[in-house]
């Protein structure tokens, strides 16, 4: 049975900061995503096996992504908010080919 949960979403000022986690039991982490209302859900970052990451342009230099082995969980530590951030954020994982969601976390920035 395949499980994606994130949690860690909230209510901040821009230029806060908030840590999302995603944990994915019984699927392989494919990645963060976003969607704000009205807009399409995107790529925010991602992160290999081996460690190695990636990020949407919008949020390189303020986000950064990491995993814990040990946990079975993929962090991302979202600083400098800004409101454009706001938006429902997602992990999604993938087991044979097939893809699951969790149910997101909204994350919503002031001004």
């Amino acid at each position: 049975q395949v499980q994606v949960v994130e949690s860690g979403g909230g209510l901040v000022q821009a230029g806060g900061s908030l840590r999302l986690s995603c944990t994915t039991s019984g699927a392989i982490f494919m990645g963060w995503y976003r969607q704000a209302p009205g807009k399409q859900r995107d790529l925010v970052a991602s992160i290999t096996i081996d460690g190695s990451p990636s990020y949407a342009d919008s949020v390189k230099g303020r986000f950064t992504i990491s995993r814990d082995y040990a946990q079975n969980t993929v962090y991302l530590q979202m600083n400098s908010l800004k409101p454009e951030d706001t938006a429902v954020y997602y992990c999604k994982g993938r087991r044979y080919g097939d893809d699951y969601w969790g149910q997101g976390t909204q994350v919503s920035v002031s001004s």
